[in-house]
């Protein structure tokens, strides 16, 4: 094994991708001469060069469109957004074109296509530049959606993601790209729609993902000390998203709680917890608690941002009063 930054991880995978296959190619705004706005693709520019690392003017409907287009010459791109905030811009090549033209052409034309960016706060950015995506995104048929939380897996998801055939969203953080995790030496993949148990646990289920991951982390250790063993899942992937996963800890604990970093109206969590209660009912002891961001744009003010974002302490309040503590 090595340690790898999350930037790091992102760049080994396309690298790797792009030397088995030369129809993958990389574009979006400073991914070459600059070596991506985050440095997730440095060096690529230097080893494949300008035709297939390729900086784009600031128009994320224009390469969108023009990524998606070139799928159906038989190139496979990978399509970067400096923040998926952006990519609102060229929302309409995602979802009328991408992710419904393999359908609408009666299967003539798979759409193999990785859109990949930042997505969530990322600390002072303001309302415009703060926003959770996932499940705008997972609720389009046609769509893959992928938010890992750590190196290791953004490597081998996103390898995966650029061999699918279908469109995916491949979610990342501006938070996240300098954690460095373990990785390992050789070729591998994960596969798409599996979640990982985190941590096992027996007195209740927290399910999350993304980089407030970390905060669901931290609850379970915290509890742990207080003798309450917290079975952490995280999600990995949120379309197709593993129910069964998340009902066989249920099963065993017989109590949830969901921590995303969303708003709270018709999100992510709002779908497992319909899932569960309506196919495992009768083993929850408890309510489900879903954890979310406040119901308003993202503020600019730390202070406000702080109480904005959930974090461990909420998640230990959750945990307790699903526990009856």
């Amino acid at each position: 094994m090595k340690t790898l930054q999350f930037r790091q991880a992102i760049a080994e995978a396309m690298s790797e991708e792009m030397r088995r296959d030369e129809t993958i190619y990389l574009m979006g705004e400073e991914v070459a001469e600059y070596n991506g706005a985050y440095k997730a693709s440095k060096g690529m520019l230097d080893e494949f060069g300008a035709k297939r690392v390729i900086d784009t003017p600031i128009s994320e409907a224009g390469f969108s469109g023009v990524g998606v287009g070139s799928t159906m010459t038989g190139n496979r791109p990978i399509i970067e957004y400096m923040t998926f905030n952006f990519a609102l811009v060229g929302i309409d090549q995602i979802i009328n074109n991408a992710a419904k033209i393999r359908q609408m052409s009666g299967g003539q034309f798979p759409c193999p296509i990785v859109f990949r960016g930042p997505t969530g706060s990322a600390g002072q950015l303001g309302a415009t530049h703060s926003q959770a995506f996932e499940s705008w995104f997972a609720n389009c048929p046609g769509l893959k959606v992928i938010v890992p939380s750590n190196p290791y897996d953004a490597k081998g998801l996103l390898k995966s993601a650029i061999r699918d055939d279908d469109p995916v969203i491949f979610m990342e953080s501006e938070q996240m790209y300098g954690d460095k995790g373990e990785v390992p030496e050789g070729e591998y993949t994960l596969p798409i729609g599996v979640a990982a148990v985190k941590r096992i646990g027996k007195d209740v289920t927290l399910v999350s993902f993304g980089k407030i991951l970390k905060e669901a982390i931290i609850a379970a250790e915290e509890l742990a000390k207080e003798g309450i063993d917290v079975e952490v899942i995280d999600l990995r992937t949120i379309r197709p998203l593993d129910y069964d996963t998340i009902f066989e800890s249920v099963k065993k604990t017989n109590r949830l709680v969901i921590l995303e970093e969303s708003w709270p109206f018709g999100n992510i969590s709002t779908e497992i917890s319909y899932q569960v209660q309506n196919q495992i009912f009768d083993y929850l002891d408890a309510p489900i608690e879903k954890i979310n961001t406040a119901d308003t744009p993202a503020p600019y003010s730390p202070v406000l941002l702080k109480e904005w974002l959930p974090n461990h302490q909420d998640v230990i309040k959750a945990i307790k009063r699903v526990m009856y503590h």
